[in-house]
């Protein structure tokens, strides 16, 4: 035996004829947990079976469940290719027993279908228990009969299964095989667990406890088994490999890749035909399930899988789409133990031919996109890890392809960054889609847009519309009706409230009826492209199906519209004085100002900020009209539009023209031209004013302007006008010499400072004269004083001083600020250093003032303190040190 579907089929007929019924593989997309982006366990289509919500007419199970880890919790998308067990797609071989059977079946089950089965040696085979398991740990001697040393206790969780924080969960027992010490590896729980000589294959999970609570676990009164082992890794074992990518089903497919690409499977093609093998696998089986590409959710993940691929098939020379040519040996090989692939082989075969279609013109525009965004870089630079992460998150570029691209330029890729930003969208992915048995906040969004769909937005022309309502949210939860006083979200078939993204924020307003209104406070997109509009009741009251009179906020969307117009016209400011290395790097458009963050190494100069603004204010007094048009993303880019890292495109896009160049080889042209979804100004005019209010640094590489636009800029402006004149009228001058005016103060004050600081150090050493000053100590002069009023920074300086005075001895300085705080500086001439160490004796006068520690040399060393009341105790411990007490 040593086919895959050989292997399958032997598994299932064995529990089959054990009093199992074989039930066929659960979809890719979980019909009973929303919480899952996709199954990534066999146990998923059995899991309210398990916790008793639902029972099923057999108490045996075996399945050879369909499972895919590319997104969510469970990814290991990034991996596949470069390891040699590593899958998108793969097979769970399970068996389970509902209240059944318990550990002492499931382990005879399992060592003789491994053992006279599959006909594994069983000198190959080792065991782990969880530590606590004795039950488990004996049975295994007494069914197997294997030693001590062939059964491992591990204490770890990696051998104790639970569902959730409650909820059923008991210890595991892992089955592992030993591939020979010419592979390096130690077993499980030694230092080189991690190494590929022992691998595991099968995983048993006996579910006896419920866990209550995070201290009370309660036994299960009905023990139940949970199983896992993975069809690829067993193949691999049985065909003598501890490659998965060596078995026969594998090698289908990459023969298959190496004869339409004409590319052998060596060096780094070898990864890039697994690649293709690994992900036709995962993207045909989604299809199959009714999963497509699209630009969020699993559609979104699909596509990333997709792209994956199509990009290797790129790397091995393919120009023209070619992995869809693949489907039929695919079929052949997995057909007829999943018959959906049969069923679907058509849209498939197109889904994934119009896909890489639209890649290879994707894949133009990224490295397009890229080689803008390293524009300026050179030899030895290192581009951004958050660039690199949005170009593969927005284009579907993994982050070796934009190392691949930017190797001959001989720059790098901040890859610690890269890892900043993939940890965050994991965050991110994890709060929307929570893994199983965990709680999942956004569910409730994604059950409703399922329902309801995506909402039609109407704002780009009116600011006032009719809607039916068509989902009510209360307490997060989905409700008939909301009454006076509710607060809670209304979901509209329609709507023209603008739902916050793309930096803008959302619209507030009312919702009103015959006795009726609903306060909007923010408007927030969820779910793709469904509106929910957030707010509370405040007069009578509304349900499903109702229709209600939609009013936007006007001012405030008219305060917004002008912000995001002026950020459009900001960029393209930026770039004409700055340079075209200039490009968005984050926005924020809100009702009162706009920021904007853009890529540039260093401060913007006063100069080119008035520069900037100026150019700004020259295109909102040319009052010319703001045009949208929708292209299809390719023409957009083509015509001139500019695609801004972190927004995700669709196959159409709004492009948004303004203003006529005056200058430069624009003149004569739109001045801005960009891909936006947002609200904008109908002429520049409407923007009435840009004034920049701040300019500072946020990050390595990127700059932040924020600026205030129409009556906020004029208020601004006003409050500066203010300002300046009240300045001047309490400094008695005119407000145009107040600039001189405020000169002449400082310079004034530095020289009174100044002075000050010469009186307070000559009063710390004493009014000039240090003979009453200094003692001799065992006949070593000894100089110590505590300074009042005067800076610990000047500490130093007086201790040098001091050793002036002395000529040859120990100088001691403590000055005590305001606020309490001690600072305390030792000084020892040169002639003594090799009797007294100023680091000792400082760090012994710290401890008594209150203060850790202290350093320097054995010349000078200082610290600091909190306990000035010790001042002279300190000074006797020095004093101490001197005289050897």
């Amino acid at each position: 035996m040593s086919g895959v579907n050989e292997i399958r089929s032997t598994f299932l007929n064995y529990f089959g004829d054990h009093g199992h019924s074989i039930v066929e593989s659960g979809p890719l997309v979980p019909r009973n947990d929303p919480t899952l982006m996709f199954t990534n366990a066999g146990m998923v289509q059995f899991k309210n079976v398990f916790t008793g919500l639902e029972t099923r007419d057999y108490s045996r199970a075996t399945t050879s469940q369909k499972c895919v880890r590319a997104g969510g919790k469970h990814n290991d998308l990034d991996n596949v290719g470069y390891t040699a067990r590593h899958h998108t797609f793969f097979e769970m071989l399970g068996n389970f027993s509902f209240g059944d059977y318990f550990k002492d079946d499931a382990i005879e089950l399992s060592w003789n279908l491994i053992t006279k089965e599959f006909g594994l040696p069983k000198d190959k085979l080792l065991v782990t228990v969880y530590s606590e398991d004795e039950e488990a740990f004996n049975l295994w001697r007494k069914i197997a009969g294997l030693s001590e040393d062939k059964i491992i206790r591990i204490p770890t969780s990696d051998n104790f299964w639970s569902m959730g924080e409650t909820g059923p969960c008991g210890p595991c027992s892992e089955i592992f095989y030993d591939h020979g010490d010419h592979i390096w590896g130690g077993p499980p729980g030694s230092p080189e667990e991690d190494g590929d000589r022992f691998i595991e294959i099968w995983n048993l999970v006996f579910m006896q406890y419920e866990q209550l609570s995070k201290d009370k676990r309660v036994d299960l009164p009905k023990p139940s088994i949970d199983t896992g082992m993975g069809l690829e890794r067993i193949a691999a074992v049985l065909q003598g490999t501890h490659d998965n990518y060596e078995t026969d089903l594998f090698r289908a497919l990459i023969h298959n890749s190496v004869d339409l690409t004409g590319v052998d499977e060596i060096g780094e093609a070898a990864a890039s035909h697994r690649v293709i093998a690994d992900h036709l696998r995962s993207t045909s089986f989604l299809i199959a399930d009714g999963v497509l590409p699209s630009s969020d959710g699993r559609g979104y993940v699909l596509r990333r899988i997709m792209r994956r691929a199509m990009r290797h098939a790129r790397l091995l020379g393919s120009q023209d789409p070619v992995i869809y040519k693949m489907v039929p040996t695919l079929i052949r090989e997995m057909g007829q133990a999943f018959p959906e692939l049969v069923r679907a082989e058509a849209l498939i075969t197109e889904t994934l031919k119009l896909e890489e279609a639209r890649f290879g013109k994707t894949l133009s525009r990224g490295l397009q996109l890229l080689d803008d965004a390293t524009d300026g870089l050179g030899e030895g630079d290192r581009l951004d890890g958050e660039t690199a992460f949005k170009l593969y998150d927005t284009f579907g570029f993994p982050l070796d392809l934009t190392q691949d691209a930017l190797r001959s330029r001989d720059i790098e890729v901040d890859t610690d960054g890269f890892d900043t930003a993939m940890e965050r969208q994991k965050a991110e992915a994890r709060a929307n889609w929570a893994g199983s048995g965990e709680a999942a906040t956004e569910a409730v969004w994604f059950d409703v847009a399922e329902k309801v769909g995506a909402t039609d937005f109407l704002g780009y022309e009116t600011e006032s519309a009719e809607g039916a309502v068509v989902a009510l949210i209360k307490d997060g939860a989905e409700t008939d009706g909301l009454k006076a006083g509710d607060e809670g979200a209304i979901i509209l078939n329609q709507t023209p409230f603008y739902g916050e993204s793309g930096g803008q924020v959302g619209d507030t307003g009312a919702m009103i009826a015959d006795g009726v209104r609903f306060e909007v406070s923010d408007t927030v997109k969820k779910a793709g492209g469904m509106f929910v509009h957030m707010g509370k009741m405040i007069e009578g009251s509304t349900k499903i199906g109702d229709a209600l009179e939609l009013k936007v906020a006007s001012e405030r969307r008219g305060a917004i519209r002008a912000n995001h117009s002026a950020t459009h016209l900001l960029h393209e400011a930026l770039r004409e004085t700055l340079g075209a290395h200039v490009a968005q790097k984050g926005s924020l458009v809100t009702p009162e100002r706009l920021r904007f963050d853009f890529s540039h190494q260093k401060p913007v100069s006063e100069d080119e900020m008035k520069h900037i603004e100026d150019m700004v204010n020259e295109i909102v007094l040319q009052n010319g009209a703001v045009e949208t048009r929708i292209m299809a993303v390719d023409d957009a880019i083509e015509a001139g539009a500019m695609a801004l890292f972190g927004e995700k495109y669709g196959d159409e896009v709004r492009v948004v023209s303004m203003g006529e160049a005056v200058r430069g080889e624009k003149s004569g042209k739109t001045y801005s031209v960009e891909l936006c979804g947002g609200t904008h100004v109908k002429r520049t005019g409407d923007i009435g004013l840009l004034t920049v209010v701040a300019e500072s640094a946020v990050a390595a590489g990127v700059r932040r302007i924020e600026a205030l636009t129409g009556s906020e800029a004029r208020r601004y402006l006003q409050q500066q006008d203010e300002r300046t004149k009240d300045a001047a009228a309490l400094l008695k001058v005119s407000p145009n010499d107040l600039l001189e005016r405020l000169e002449a103060l400082v310079a004034e004050r530095r020289k009174l400072e100044k002075d000050l600081g010469d009186v307070r150090r000559k009063l710390a050493m004493g009014g000039g004269s240090d003979g009453d000053a200094i003692e001799e100590v065992a006949g070593v002069k000894f100089m110590a004083r505590v300074a009042e009023g005067v800076s610990p920074k000047d500490l130093k300086g007086l201790v040098d001083q001091g050793k002036d005075s002395v000529g040859s001895g120990v100088v001691m300085m403590i000055a005590v600020g305001d606020d309490g705080k001690v600072g305390v500086v030792v000084g020892v001439t040169d002639d003594l250093t090799e009797r007294f160490n100023a680091v000792d004796m400082v760090k012994k006068a710290a401890e008594l003032l209150g203060g850790r520690g202290g350093g320097g040399r054995p010349d000078m060393a200082q610290a600091g303190g909190k306990d000035a009341a010790q001042a002279d105790a300190a000074i006797d411990a020095v004093r101490g040190l001197i005289s050897g007490a």
